[in-house]
C-alpha cells in the first residue's frame, strides 16, 4: 500500500464521524471504516465519469474480492476524515484501488489504509474485462 504516483489522480471524500458509528469505547467501529472506504470508492468512480446510473445502464457490477486494511489510529465522534482513493493497477477483470483515511485537519495523521481488489461483472453475471474507459478515467489526471 503505497502512495500514488504523481501522474495518478486522487479522489477525496470527506466524512464526518457520527455517534451511531462508534463502538463501546467511543471510537469508530472497525467495520464502519469499511463503509467509509466503500462510499469513497463509488465517489471516485463517479468523479471518473462512472456514477451508479452508468453502471446500471451498462449492466456492470463491481464486487470486492479482497481487501487488506491496516488500522493505524482511532477516530471519534465529530472527527472530519478525508478518504483518498486512487488506482493502484489493473489485471484483466480486476482493478486494485489504494485508499487512505487521514484527518482533514492534519493530513499527516494516517488513520487507516487499505488495498482493495475489485472484480468487474458484466450483464451476463460473469467476470468481464475492466472497461478501457474506466481504466482511463481512473488513471488520467483529467478523469478525477
Amino acid at each position: 500500500m503505497s502512495m500514488p504516483k504523481e501522474s495518478v489522480p486522487v479522489s477525496e471524500t470527506l466524512i464526518t464521524v457520527r455517534s451511531p458509528e462508534l463502538d463501546s469505547f467511543g471510537h469508530v467501529n472497525h467495520a464502519t471504516f469499511l463503509n467509509y472506504l466503500e462510499h469513497a470508492r463509488y465517489e471516485a468512480l463517479e468523479a471518473a465519469g462512472f456514477p451508479w446510473s452508468t453502471l446500471d445502464e451498462q449492466g456492470w457490477q463491481i464486487f470486492v474480492v479482497r481487501i487488506e486494511v491496516d488500522y493505524m489510529r482511532e477516530a471519534s465522534r465529530g472527527d472530519r476524515l478525508l478518504v483518498k482513493t486512487w488506482s493502484d493497477g489493473f489485471r484483466r477483470t480486476v482493478m486494485k484501488l489504494s485508499q487512505i483515511i487521514v484527518s482533514e485537519d492534519n493530513p499527516e495523521i494516517l488513520i487507516t489504509r487499505a488495498l482493495v481488489s475489485v472484480a468487474w461483472i458484466g450483464p451476463d453475471h460473469r467476470p468481464m474485462r475492466v472497461p478501457v474507459e474506466v481504466r482511463t478515467g481512473l488513471t488520467d489526471r483529467h478523469g478525477l
